[in-house]
């Protein structure tokens, strides 16, 4: 999959070498040349010096309807435009916002726009709703054998019932966060896209979890 990164500092940074060691194509955008240090001499994406909200600068990274776009620069505003071109324009479905204000996170979520807050696991969220297979647990017991992770559901699994994503998977739904508010997954309940769930799991559905909720990403 082709990401583009927008702000190079440490959670873009950190974003952008994660991506890339995963095996991801990556263009990192930053309005300084200098911020790409960051990277370390042996950074395998690409980068370009410019506006990340502007669009001719994110059509020349690559921002299309197939990519991700993850926002995290170090200011609200930029971010939320940045997230709001690349969903609107290039009909991206898998952007993400950093904001450090949490009551103006709480109104983009209901926008339909991931965001992360500015604290110490900001890059691995941000991984976690890019890449939801390939990032780690939110909890796992002592033996390994149960996790809980949290999955975003994708337009391809919009509808279906939590019954069936359950019946499907064999997976059990603890809760779901819906613009901003959380509230416990009941059988009936239908989901929607950009859902956040959580979900309790062994190994051998955490497969068919992912099989299910990651809309044909590789």
């Amino acid at each position: 999959m082709h990401v583009v990164v927008v702000g190079c500092g440490r959670v873009g940074s950190t974003v952008a070498v994660n991506l890339v060691e995963a095996g991801h194509s990556v263009c990192i955008i930053d309005r300084r040349a200098d911020a790409f240090r960051r990277l370390g001499a042996n950074f395998a994406g690409d980068t370009m010096v410019g506006v990340g909200f502007d669009r001719d600068v994110l059509r020349r990274a690559g921002a299309t309807a197939e990519s991700a776009v993850a926002a995290v620069t170090s200011g609200d505003n930029s971010n939320i435009l940045i997230a709001r071109v690349a969903r609107e324009v290039f009909g991206v479905e898998r952007v993400i916002a950093r904001i450090y204000d949490p009551k103006r996170a709480s109104i983009y979520e209901r926008l339909g726009i991931s965001t992360v807050a500015s604290v110490a696991w900001t890059s691995e969220r941000v991984l976690r709703r890019i890449l939801p297979s390939g990032s780690s647990a939110d909890w796992s017991d002592p033996t390994g054998a149960f996790s809980i992770v949290e999955r975003e559901v994708p337009s391809a699994t919009a509808g279906k019932s939590i019954a069936q994503i359950e019946s499907t998977t064999g997976a059990r739904v603890i809760t779901m966060m819906r613009n901003g508010a959380c509230t416990l997954a009941k059988p009936d309940l239908l989901v929607q896209q950009g859902d956040v769930l959580h979900i309790a799991l062994d190994q051998t559905s955490l497969v068919a979890v992912d099989a299910l909720l990651t809309g044909g990403l590789s």
